[in-house]
């Protein structure tokens, strides 16, 4: 199964706010664990940017998590190497009710 709309994704301000951010009280140990394995903070989120919006485009074995009452939920997993290391992330995506393109939710290091 593919992301509905992948190539329209929306990362929103997901990646710096939350899952980079080293302040954000659930987000912070998400951002710890991207600095050290992949070397990727606030400074340089584009690289796990690109890398989220290209999986949501053409990843092709997109699980389906269903209709948790706002809509329909993803998973998607790819890996992602940098030049500090290699590391598969997990990544999951809603394409709500009033909408037809897939919003990251959160993204983390498995």
């Amino acid at each position: 199964m593919k992301l509905p709309n992948g190539e329209r994704a929306d990362l929103g301000a997901k990646l710096q706010d939350y899952v980079l951010n080293p302040q954000h009280r659930r987000g912070r140990h998400k951002a710890r664990v991207f600095a050290s394995v992949l070397g990727i903070t606030q400074d340089n989120h584009e690289t796990l940017a690109r890398a989220l919006l290209e999986a949501a485009a053409h990843s092709i074995d997109v699980a389906g998590g269903g209709d948790q009452g706002f809509g329909e939920t993803f998973e998607i997993q790819f890996q992602l190497t940098t030049d500090r290391g290699t590391a598969t992330i997990f990544s999951a995506w809603i394409v709500r009710h009033s909408e037809d393109f897939p919003r990251l939710t959160t993204c983390f290091i498995i």
